[in-house]
């Protein structure tokens, strides 16, 4: 096999980020990565003799900073953002129907709103195993929030009947969060055990629950949105508790 995956975790906001590289080629993408875990990050794919070529994001995060600018900055690697969102520092619009490649690894990209309203989860299907990374939108025995940043519960729950719950039952999902320890579910799992969206849940009864849910405001949410729509910038309103990547040499 060509692919090859390592995942990597960030302990306070419980992020999974997937590092995949093709084996032969040794090219590499990196997706979802955060901004505390750039010089790790980087440590591993110098490890591993490996060549960034990519940062591919899900969507844009509320509670964390993107290392996206900062990896370019180091690497030289091209920035990939949904296109929807048009924004100026990215050099890859990601699209659903246009393939992203990287070596021989094909991702599918598959538009897919709710936890916002850009956001694409990506779907590989290796000769091996399908393998579907599924951003913020569904996660191990939970999804994402819809109660903010053009989140729409109704939206999430056909994204993730339409996009997800008819790929075949052996799919493998991996979620941008996790904070039980979990590293991987997969879709026949996630329909049978999700008790939000799976179980045979009506979409009337997900939007219901979903708008009933007394959640905290997200502490970062303030500098990370408008912060990640520049791919990970720090703004000068960054908490000082929250500044400990800000520094000068972060920005590129």
């Amino acid at each position: 096999p060509f692919l090859a995956m390592r995942q990597l975790f960030e302990e306070e906001t419980c992020t999974h980020s997937f590092l995949l590289y093709d084996t032969e080629s040794k090219e590499a993408v990196l997706i979802d990565c955060v901004k505390e875990n750039v010089e790790r990050d980087l440590k591993l794919i110098q490890e591993l003799g490996l060549k960034l070529i990519y940062l591919l994001e899900t969507h844009v995060h509320a509670d964390h900073l993107t290392g996206a600018r900062l990896l370019k900055a180091k690497t030289g690697c091209k920035i990939a953002y949904p296109g929807m969102l048009q924004a100026s520092c990215t050099d890859i619009a990601i699209r659903e129907g246009e393939r992203f490649r990287v070596g021989n690894i094909e991702l599918n990209p598959l538009f897919t709103p709710g936890h916002t309203d850009h956001h694409h989860a990506y779907l590989i299907d290796s000769p091996v195993q399908k393998m579907l990374f599924t951003g913020d939108a569904l996660l191990i025995d939970a999804c994402g929030r819809t109660d903010f940043q053009s989140g729409n519960a109704g939206d999430l729950y056909n994204s993730v009947h339409n996009k997800f719950f008819s790929l075949p039952d052996e799919t493998l999902v991996y979620p941008a969060h996790d904070y039980d320890g979990r590293h991987v579910s997969s879709i026949a799992q996630e329909k049978a055990r999700n008790p939000r969206l799976g179980r045979g849940r009506g979409k009337e009864a997900f939007v219901e629950l979903m708008n009933g849910l007394d959640l905290p405001y997200p502490r970062k949410i303030d500098f990370a949105v408008p912060g990640n729509e520049a791919c990970g910038e720090c703004t000068a309103d960054v908490p000082e508790e929250f500044r400990g990547p800000c520094k000068a040499s972060d920005q590129g």
